[in-house]
């Protein structure tokens, strides 16, 4: 390689790095516009199959985007109410909570003192406090409802993009000067970007079901609030079923006891199991998972660019960038890196 060659991709490098830092800056900047959008689109994209499938009735496009907006704004503000109510009174009981720790913690503390250890029940709260567990999950679905402030203006979003998307396809293919809509990568991009989202959903609505019916079966505290929060979590695979488990769990250690609390966290355990290796790889195939460091950070990255919202749309995000790069030839190397099964990867090429 010559020097000019060496400088010239060396100073493209810098140039793309670049303006990769100023569009992060400036979606840093619009995030207050720009998360009731991204909302809207995933909405949108959720909706789009119930559509097409009412329109399959011989039912007329507009009834059938006001009876899917209908219903979804009828679930949300039912959700939003039980979700409200519960945090309120999750609020109200989290001292007592911890003062029932605290008692919980004596029987620990003498133990510790017969080996000469002295320690605090203070000290123990402080570092392994459930209700922290309880606090951060509560505080995660504050941030969601903030956001579902702007309910209206998402609702009106979502139904232009409803009617707007049977011309996306061909907007999209202009747009990247395809006219004759030869390149069957924008069409494969859309189809898998649909096809993802409609199958994580409703696995998604599936374990927050399920969810809420094992911890009802055992009597816990808020069994409806934790089966939201399974559906909202089940879409970061891999860590989002652990996340979800830890407040559920530690509410069972002071409610019912460590045993309990044992079979429900072999009950998250099952659930998300039969979820991510039985149900979803059936439905989406296993060429479109991610490696769990991958996981990891998109939900870094994506909840400090974008916050709460960021980080329960985090997993979808990247999977669209990921498909995407995998329409590209160019691009395809990077979805190779992103991708968490080598051998399906080895296989596919």
């Amino acid at each position: 390689m010559s020097t000019l060659d060496y400088k010239s991709g060396v100073f493209k490098a810098l140039l793309v790095t670049a303006a990769l830092f100023v569009v992060l800056a400036g979606i840093k900047t619009a995030t207050n516009i720009l998360v009731p959008f991204l909302l809207s689109v995933f909405i949108a994209i959720i909706c789009n199959p119930l559509v097409k499938k009412i329109e399959g009735f011989k039912i007329p496009k507009p009834l059938a985007v006001v009876g899917v907006i209908i219903v979804f704004v009828v679930i949300v503000i039912s959700l939003a109410g039980l979700v409200g109510s519960s945090l309120t009174e999750l609020s109200r009981l989290l001292p007592e909570y911890r003062e029932q720790l605290k008692g919980e913690y004596i029987w620990v503390i003498n133990q510790l003192a017969a080996f000469n250890i002295t320690l605090s029940s203070d000290l123990l709260v402080e570092y392994f406090d459930p209700g922290a567990a309880m606090g951060l999950a509560a505080d995660m679905l504050s941030g969601l409802g903030a956001v579902m402030a702007n309910l209206f203006l998402i609702v009106i979003t979502v139904i232009f993009m409803l009617f707007e998307a049977p011309s996306l396809p061909q907007k999209v293919h202009l747009a990247l000067d395809d006219p004759e809509m030869r390149m069957k990568q924008i069409d494969q991009f859309l189809s898998s970007v649909n096809h993802y989202l409609a199958i994580k959903t409703l696995v998604s609505i599936a374990t927050g079901v399920c969810v809420s019916l094992m911890l009802w079966a055992f009597g816990l505290d808020f069994y409806l609030l934790w089966g939201v929060l399974a559906f909202l979590l089940n879409y970061i695979p891999n860590i989002g079923s652990i996340i979800a488990a830890v407040p559920a769990m530690s509410l069972a250690v002071l409610q019912l006891g460590i045993a309990p609390a044992a079979f429900i966290g072999l009950g998250f355990l099952g659930i998300n199991t039969v979820m991510g290796n039985v149900v979803e790889p059936r439905y989406l195939g296993r060429g479109l998972g991610l490696s769990t460091l991958v996981v990891f950070l998109s939900l870094i990255f994506w909840g400090w660019l974008l916050g709460t919202v960021g980080m329960l749309l985090s997993v979808p995000l990247t999977m669209i960038i990921k498909i995407g790069l995998e329409s590209s030839q160019d691009g395809k190397w990077i979805a190779i890196l992103l991708s968490g099964d080598v051998e399906e990867q080895i296989k596919a090429n």
